[in-house]
């Protein structure tokens, strides 16, 4: 591997092993084109720090390693990033072991950063029925607006699920809607009555004036499937409308979705396969909403929880 400097423009490092890794993760797990863009940034950017070095990627080692990851720090890199980052690179060392590229593992020894615990920012139901109250209903454009948000908070779904949504995606007969995820990954989601009733009426009534270009459930003017930044500003405007004074994505009405849900008594298990997620560790950040009710329940139904110590 030659030395090529370090300026943006300069020629991007690649190697075989790498280009192996990304052609084995894109056919065995199925990843996204979001998903594997962020690993080949993530490979790519340590193959540009050891070409600056003149280290080649057979030669790498722990110290070295962890001179890139202090090196990327320096450059500002929070936490949660550099943690998904070294992630990437531990998923390619696995694959280079099995392949018997490195005889050790060189980021055995290093340690995730330690990440602060952030909450998840959701809608209270009253703010949830605020925004869902707001689109003119008696426009297509409305009609759309409110048949979209709808699904955002009764199926908890990304934003990248929702635009990718085809109208055979729905059935009406049953209520369930079938969701593709992260890795093209399937998924049937029940959605209450009143959401059925506006996406049923969106469909049948309201969406043929759109004049479908596309088989896409959700349209823009021309016909075409909405685009992620369509519904980020859509759903920013409605949260101004509303009154709701912070920053709010459509992300937001998932985990409102979710955690609203916990209020209501689901199970975290049920909660998880609803969300789309592989791993119940990614769910159990919910899980401070699961705890505060059982610390309700038990201060109110406990026979000693009324008695104080004398």
């Amino acid at each position: 591997m030659s030395k090529k400097g370090n300026t943006d423009t300069a020629a991007l490092p690649t190697h075989r092993w790498v280009d192996k890794y990304l052609e084995h993760i894109l056919i065995e797990k199925g990843l996204s084109e979001n998903s594997l863009s962020s690993y080949a940034q993530d490979l790519t950017s340590l193959l540009r720090f050891l070409d600056n070095l003149s280290i080649r990627l057979e030669r790498l080692d722990d110290k070295t390693l962890f001179l890139h990851l202090t090196h990327l720090r320096a450059k500002g890199l929070k936490s949660r990033s550099l943690a998904r980052h070294l992630s990437s690179l531990r998923g390619f060392f696995r694959f280079a072991l099995d392949e018997r590229w490195y005889k050790e593992d060189p980021g055995l020894l290093l340690e995730n950063p330690k990440l602060p615990k952030k909450l998840p920012e959701f809608l209270s139901r009253d703010e949830v029925a605020r925004i869902l109250g707001l689109p003119d209903v008696s426009t297509r454009l409305g009609m759309r607006d409110r048949a979209m948000l709808e699904l955002l908070y009764a199926a908890g779904l990304r934003v990248s699920e929702l635009i990718g949504l085809k109208v055979l995606d729905y059935d009406p007969q049953v209520g369930i809607l079938r969701v593709f995820g992260k890795g093209a990954k399937e998924r049937l989601v029940p959605i209450h009555h009143m959401a059925q009733d506006i996406l049923t009426q969106y469909i049948d009534q309201t969406r043929p004036a759109f004049k479908p270009a596309a088989d896409f459930l959700f349209l823009n003017r021309s016909g075409k499937g909405l685009t992620r930044q369509g519904v980020w500003k859509l759903v920013k405007r409605y949260a101004e409308m509303a009154g709701v004074k912070r920053a709010i994505s459509p992300h937001t009405f998932r985990h409102s979705f979710a955690t609203h849900l916990l209020e209501g008594g689901a199970d975290l298990r049920t909660v998880q396969l609803l969300l789309g997620h592989a791993d119940i560790t990614a769910t159990e950040i919910y899980t401070h909403i699961q705890a505060g009710r059982l610390k309700a329940i038990h201060q109110e139904y406990h026979p000693r929880s009324g008695m104080r110590a004398e």
